[in-house]
């Protein structure tokens, strides 16, 4: 038996990264969504249900932390996949092997973007607005720090970007224009204003500010609009930290070296891409650079399915990554058989 706990954020896929695998290797799944959007789960059960899979091969346990101590302590569960936030992240890797259970979390991210100066601006300001707001910046994929080379290039980049997220259009799901829709819950909502006011006293220049959004009838909705830092340095909270927001912080570098300092000192290495021209450059970058998941001229390198998905650092804990051919070794055991024959016996 073997067990799944995941995000709110993406509450079919992220477990579709997890059952199938298992369910195809042999195991029987127990999966425990979030419990702040929990019926995804219990679709899926139906299908897979309707499809003829046997009652209790797939199994959903509706809770929060009681139901994930619940899995972690039973001594039936043999192994834990895990994705969220990097503390959530360590202490379900630390407890699952004081039980003994094999265990692979995904933590938190902090995934940057350079820009070469030869880069197609246009491009690249149209894939940050896509990676930086998207999903209103609630994914661990997303970019939250673009690092334009030279001042140039960081004017360049700010002229064709501010306007961009200043006329992003921010609604409900169920309005079909809405580029951007709200966060999850109020507390996620404040807390994510409440980064934006920790860059603001801590000196970073606030370009586009999206505390004060309002939307006409929903006016207690969980809304933040696009907001865009410019400014930022490393030891800024709104650089360190994971906003999971729709707040993109512009940290200029001098040079190419210095961006690829910043990235490999960060605490996360979940992913990371460059827009550059450069093959040569982007060669380096991708061979240099100390995170798991590398894109070129692609801002949100999720690798496709028949690889497999996972980042380095503070950002995944365990030896293996979800899905493709490290999901299979995760969910398996390894058996050494060694046999001998002697003479005069059949096999």
């Amino acid at each position: 038996v073997v067990a799944g706990i995941t995000p709110f954020n993406f509450p079919a896929m992220v477990p579709m990264w997890m059952f199938p695998v298992a369910l195809a290797c042999g195991n029987c799944f127990v999966l425990k969504p979030s419990e702040r959007d929990p019926s995804a789960a219990l679709v899926m059960a139906e299908w897979l249900k309707e499809a003829g899979l046997p009652d209790g091969v797939f199994s959903v346990v509706q809770g929060d932390k009681e139901a994930v101590d619940a899995l972690l302590h039973h001594p039936d569960v043999s192994a834990v996949s895990f994705v969220g936030s990097t503390p959530i992240a360590k202490y379900i890797y630390e407890t699952a092997a004081r039980t003994g259970k094999r265990a692979q979390c995904l933590g938190g991210a902090k995934n940057h973007m350079v820009v070469m100066p030869d880069a197609d601006m246009d491009q690249a300001v149209d894939a940050l607005m896509g990676a930086a707001y998207g999903s209103a910046g609630e994914r661990c994929m997303a970019i939250s720090v673009a690092v334009p080379i030279g001042e140039e290039t960081a004017d360049r980049l700010m002229e064709k970007l501010v306007p961009k997220v200043r006329a992003l259009k921010v609604g409900p799901g169920t309005d079909p224009e809405a580029e951007m829709g709200p966060l999850v819950t109020a507390q996620h909502r404040d807390k994510v204003k409440g980064y934006i006011d920790r860059g603001v006293q801590e000196g970073a220049e606030l370009v586009v500010d999206g505390r004060t959004l309002s939307l006409q009838g929903y006016e207690n909705g969980y809304f933040v609009g696009g907001t865009l830092f410019d400014r930022v340095t490393p030891e800024m909270t709104i650089y360190k930290e994971e906003i999971f927001g729709p707040v993109l912080a512009v940290a200029r570098a001098p040079d190419y070296e210095t961006a690829a300092r910043m990235i490999n000192e960060h605490e996360f290495g979940n992913g990371t891409a460059i827009f550059t021209r450069d093959g040569d450059a982007a060669r380096e970058f991708a061979h240099q650079i100390q995170v798991g998941m590398v894109g070129i001229n692609v801002p949100i390198p999720v690798p496709m399915a028949f690889h497999s998905f996972g980042g380095w650092k503070a950002s995944l804990f365990g030896d293996h990554h979800m899905h493709g051919p490290e999901g299979v070794r995760f969910y398996t055991r390894l058996k050494t058989i060694t046999t001998r024959w002697p003479t005069g016996i059949r096999a």
